[in-house]
This record gives C-alpha cells, sequence and structure tokens, in this order.
C-alpha cells in the first residue's frame, strides 16, 4: 500500500537472480527494498547511472565465444 509521500516500483527479473540477490543482501543486513532505494536515491544524487558499465572488450567477446556464454553469474566469472 503507498501513502502520499511514498511510490511503488516493481521489475520483472527471474526467481534466480531474485533468490541470489536476496541472500547477498541479507548477508549485509539489507532488504530488496533497501537497496532499491539507495540505488534510486544514488541516482538522483549523482544525476547519472551510479555503477559503471563497460563494453566488453574483443578479449572478453572471445572468451564469451570460446565457452559458448550467452551470459554467466559474477561467480562464473571468478571461476573463469
Amino acid at each position: 500500500m503507498t501513502t502520499p509521500n511514498s511510490a511503488t516500483v516493481r521489475c520483472r527479473i527471474t526467481p534466480e537472480v531474485k533468490g541470489q540477490a536476496e541472500e547477498i543482501l541479507a548477508s549485509i543486513g539489507m532488504s530488496t527494498s533497501d537497496a532499491m532505494r539507495l540505488f534510486l536515491k544514488q541516482v538522483v544524487i549523482r544525476g547519472e547511472f551510479p555503477i559503471e558499465l563497460k563494453v566488453p572488450n574483443q578479449k572478453t567477446i572471445n572468451a564469451f565465444k570460446e565457452e559458448n556464454l550467452e551470459s554467466v553469474d559474477l561467480q562464473e566469472l571468478r571461476d573463469m
């Protein structure tokens, strides 16, 4: 339920990603809602996307192709 001083934000995400994120966030004492509030506040404070995004270089693209990967999670990248 929203109040006059709050709004609801919804997004679709796979159950696996949601579960993994919730476990990680819980381990640092945060809820998913806490993390989303923090993220959105940083967008406003900085006036830009608060996470550095990089286009993969050719070496990374080739590694993904060699492994037949369309996407990997962070742990998979660490294990490579």
